[in-house]
């Protein structure tokens, strides 16, 4: 066992951890993280300004404005979503929609990166104090996102350097698996790579597509609502908080399928009773 885990089996409110990690029929032994909204909000001012501005940089006079866009982020997949909206709002066909979708989804993936690049794309509140206690307790962290290699790598490498935590040991992405959210795919994925079974994770999310996944995988979900979601899509996770909290910004509790004890800010402590809770 990791030191750092040991070490929170002593003293005041660290003997929750301690009795859970003893009484546990499965122990704990890492969290996979969602990417987009989870990580970093993303969306709004991220990926909706990059397809705009591929649309205008390729002569189209659309523009997501952020009430459509809360629409079409329900479709998984960049490419997938031009498509969509092309077939749905513009009336093409779908043959011709998947060609225009395939030409301008690497045009909108480079811009989205130029805008990681410029240290555009910060984190959620609280979430770097999270993943830090998470590894300096012991547990292992990992990320499964429906994103693409080429704009996911980037920007959990600048999320990991700005916040100061280890780099995720495990990285799986779209290009990794045949189905994306909601399918279990890529969550199985990065547990086969980790060697882990799904009651040994705890999976975070933030969208109803990410849940459903989490959900399908068969293990614990802790929801980090995104804006885009409303709680009631969140259904299936066992938490649901509208932010990993800090000292300055507590979180709220919006769902609590097992009557958790939460307080301010999400800890390695509440994410093992969650677990422990699970399988109860």
């Amino acid at each position: 066992m990791p030191f750092d885990r040991m070490r929170l089996r002593s003293g005041g409110r660290r003997n929750v951890l301690a009795f859970s990690l003893c009484n546990m029929t499965k122990t704990l032994e890492a969290v996979v993280f969602d990417v987009d909204g989870t990580l970093a909000e993303t969306e709004r001012h991220g990926h909706r300004v990059a397809f705009n501005k591929a649309f205008a940089q390729e002569g189209y006079s659309d523009s997501w404005s952020d009430e459509l866009y809360r629409e079409l982020v329900k479709t998984t997949g960049g490419d997938r979503r031009i498509a969509r909206y092309l077939t749905e709002y513009k009336n093409y066909d779908p043959e011709e929609a998947r060609e225009v979708a395939t030409r301008l989804h690497p045009i909108k993936t480079q811009l989205f990166v130029d805008t990681i690049l410029a240290g555009e794309v910060p984190g959620r509140t609280g979430v770097y104090r999270f993943i830090r206690s998470i590894q300096q307790a012991g547990f292992r962290t990992a990320v499964a996102t429906t994103g693409t290699n080429s704009w996911v790598h980037p920007l959990v490498k600048h999320l990991s350097e700005e916040g100061g935590f280890e780099p995720f040991e495990v990285v799986v992405t779209g290009n990794d698996v045949e189905h994306l959210k909601p399918a279990p795919d890529l969550f199985q994925e990065a547990l086969r790579r980790l060697g882990l079974e799904p009651d040994q994770v705890v999976m975070v999310e933030d969208s109803r597509n990410g849940v459903r996944s989490a959900v399908a995988t068969g293990g614990p979900c802790l929801a980090v609502k995104g804006e885009y979601a409303s709680t009631e899509s969140l259904e299936g996770a066992d938490l649901v908080v509208d932010s990993y909290g800090d000292e300055t910004a507590p979180l709220s509790v919006l769902a609590n399928r097992h009557g958790l004890e939460v307080g301010t800010m999400l800890t390695p402590e509440l994410v093992v009773e969650l677990h422990r809770r699970w399988q109860a």
